[in-house]
């Protein structure tokens, strides 16, 4: 059976976590969207869709940085004061970033569809919309806004559903960007198909973040898959050894949005990056 959000069940595991919080708030959100704009309208509208830019093969072409734009996060509390999602963005395009990163989800991290659908007007390169997908209906939407790739959280899904909905964003020619903490999860990563991949260092149960997890899971990871490493890059040196042990693309979030300049900061990165490539 289809998991929808009024079928979904946290998994016991993230029960009392931060998790928990969010998704008690998200899932009442989705489904009075679904209410008031149904999928099959949105299927209609697709027709009029822009072309999909694709994020795995931007990242397999080339190593590169997905800068995330966000104005706030649970840990952290807010980011960016003058947050101005389309200037960030297009200062990060201009100083290199291979994609685009942004989160919509509303009541803890302040985001919104309506910021990706705005940059997707603003933006050349492959928009990723993170936000906590359980649902294809929240595929249409990404889809819908002009997302060219879509984040599904392997701890939140079971292993059907994690496979039923990378399938349904890859019918809709999006990229499904598979996030995994543990073995386990990049076990089930795979099994679902999942041939691109994202390494978080930060735990969703209890949000702590140690880059020791994108080393340990590194070699995990088949050669053909692209991996890509989430949270707690915070360093050109962080960059550096990431990229030695396998790493194609590296999400950076808030020492971006920290940064007086995202697009200095990044270039920093980039910096590094190159250093490696021409080793």
């Amino acid at each position: 059976m289809t998991t929808t959000v009024e079928t979904y069940s946290l998994p016991a595991e993230l029960k009392g976590t931060m998790l928990e919080r969010i998704m008690t708030a998200r899932l009442p959100e989705v489904e009075s969207t679904k209410r008031k704009f149904p999928g099959e309208s949105i299927r209609l509208a697709l027709e009029r869709a822009p072309q999909v830019r694709s994020l795995r093969r931007t990242l397999a072409r080339r190593s590169g940085i997905v800068a995330e734009i966000k104005k706030a996060s649970p840990s952290a509390g807010l980011l960016r004061p003058d947050f101005d999602p389309v200037a960030i963005a297009e200062e990060c395009q201009k100083a290199g970033a291979a994609a685009i990163s942004v989160v919509t989800e509303a009541n803890f991290f302040q985001g919104g569809l309506e910021t990706l659908a705005g940059l997707r007007w603003h933006i050349d390169l492959p928009l990723l919309r993170k936000d906590f997908i359980v649902d294809p209906y929240q595929v249409l939407e990404a889809r819908h806004a002009g997302a060219d790739a879509v984040l599904l959280i392997a701890a939140l899904l079971d292993s059907a559903s994690l496979k039923e909905l990378r399938c349904s964003v890859e019918e809709l020619g999006m990229d499904a960007l598979v996030e995994v903490h543990t073995e386990e999860e990049v076990e089930r990563a795979l099994e679902a198909g999942s041939t691109l991949i994202g390494v978080n260092s930060r735990d969703l149960r209890s949000f702590e973040v140690s880059l020791d997890v994108c080393r340990r899971l590194a070699a995990c990871l088949p050669r053909e898959a692209v991996a890509v490493a989430e949270s707690g890059i915070g360093t050109a040196e962080d960059i550096r050894w990431l990229s030695k042990v396998g790493y194609r693309g590296f999400l950076i979030g808030e020492s971006l949005m920290r940064a007086p300049s995202p697009g200095a900061a990044l270039t920093e990165f980039l910096s590094a990056l190159r250093s490696v490539c021409k080793e």
